[in-house]
């Protein structure tokens, strides 16, 4: 009776309703139905398998939903990047792949009143380092001391003109009037020294020496105080006029970049 009414409560409900009220079978019939319900654990509620598919389905809406915003905002940053601003970035690729190297001019000469030089021009073989192409530039340093055995005081001087550069992609000059062993020497270990070039510059030359030194005057290297007042026109180059005529007729002898 008990297996029966935990298996068919139509059954048991059936029973107790055709027994009498204080007969044996009554009592035997409710016996079993409150120990059924006693042993019983809490039922377990069945899953709503449609609910659960309507949730599912609406998540993978809202992840496609999102997908799809993401990737047309993504399109659209293309979009505006390679064609609305293709000029803009195009030229700014440009600059950064060419460099615009400065070319000194060559300094304007001096006469006297017959027609005699007083001041010209001669080539000479420098030492020049472009620090953005030596990378480590300290190191590159070191390697120069050591091949051409310079003093330690040159590496101060080093440093000195690195910084007073304006851009690391100009050259700065470090040596001047290179001799021919130590043109050679940067030749053969020229791997180990990026960056780092001889270049052949026109240096000032006074053909009649100090006699006119008083008036014609001399050039110097720019030193920091008069770099921070000079204008583009003094891009690449390394020296101006000191005193004298040098100096007075700065502006007409330097020339134009």
């Amino acid at each position: 009776m008990r297996r029966l009414s935990a298996q068919s409560p139509a059954i048991s409900r059936f029973l107790l309703w055709c027994a009498p009220k204080y007969s044996f079978t009554r009592s035997f019939v409710l016996f079993a139905l409150h120990r059924e319900a006693v042993e019983m654990p809490n039922p377990i509620p069945l899953k709503d398998h449609e609910k659960e598919t309507r949730l599912v389905n609406q998540r993978l809406i809202a992840c496609a939903v999102l997908v799809a915003v993401l990737a047309a905002c993504l399109i659209a940053r293309m979009y505006f990047l390679q064609v609305t601003e293709f000029d803009y970035h195009s030229t700014i690729s440009e600059n950064n792949r060419v460099h615009v190297l400065p070319i000194p001019p060559e300094r304007g000469l001096i006469f006297d009143r017959n027609g005699e030089v007083l001041a010209d021009n001669r080539p000479s073989f420098n030492l020049t380092l472009t620090r953005e192409r030596a990378g480590d530039w300290h190191k590159v340093i070191d390697e120069l001391m050591t091949l051409l055995e310079l003093p330690d005081e040159d590496r101060i001087l080093f440093d000195k003109e690195l910084k007073q550069v304006r851009h690391p992609f100009e050259p700065a000059t470090l040596l001047y009037e290179l001799t021919e062993q130590q043109i050679a020497i940067l030749a053969v270990n020229q791997y180990l020294l990026p960056g780092v070039d001889v270049a052949a510059q026109f240096v000032r030359h006074y053909p009649l020496g100090d006699h006119f030194a008083h008036s014609i005057g001399y050039v110097g290297r720019i030193n920091e105080k008069e770099a921070s007042h000079l204008d583009n026109e003094y891009r690449g180059t390394q020296s101006i006029g000191k005193t004298g005529i040098e100096r007075f007729y700065e502006s007409e002898l330097h020339g134009h970049v």
